[in-house]
């Protein structure tokens, strides 16, 4: 009984580290063309999305010079982490139904796990 709580613990410890869940910036690199006609994620130059230079650790709306930002985030309060990022990629309209962004959301946790690591390298 001692044995197998000891591999539950341990099995419980591997899942739940950072490691287990972390992205792949080579991949997020590629699944970042789909955003590249509206975001610009190597200089802080916005286009008809916020550029996202810098977004992790970033508070919502505010990216310097970007005016077009929709009331409901606006008013989020939120700061741009990897937990709010990656429920905001699997469901933007989802997260903030007053959202301006078209795209409908990246389903797979690992695609999104790849983008969010590939934006905390900008």
């Amino acid at each position: 009984m001692n044995f197998t709580k000891l591999i539950s613990f341990l099995f419980l410890i591997f899942l739940f580290s950072n490691n287990a869940f972390a992205g792949d910036a080579a991949k997020g690199k590629k699944l970042f063309t789909k955003c590249k006609a509206c975001h610009n994620a190597e200089k802080p130059q916005n286009k008809v999305g916020p550029h996202l230079v810098g977004i992790v650790g970033r508070k919502a709306a505010s990216a310097d010079g970007y005016k077009k930002y929709s009331k409901d985030l606006k008013e989020a309060g939120i700061v741009w982490d990897e937990a709010n990022l990656d429920k905001w990629l699997a469901n933007p309209k989802g997260m903030y139904p007053g959202t301006k962004m078209i795209y409908p959301g990246l389903k797979k946790a690992e695609d999104r796990a790849d983008l969010i690591e590939y934006l905390k390298t900008k």
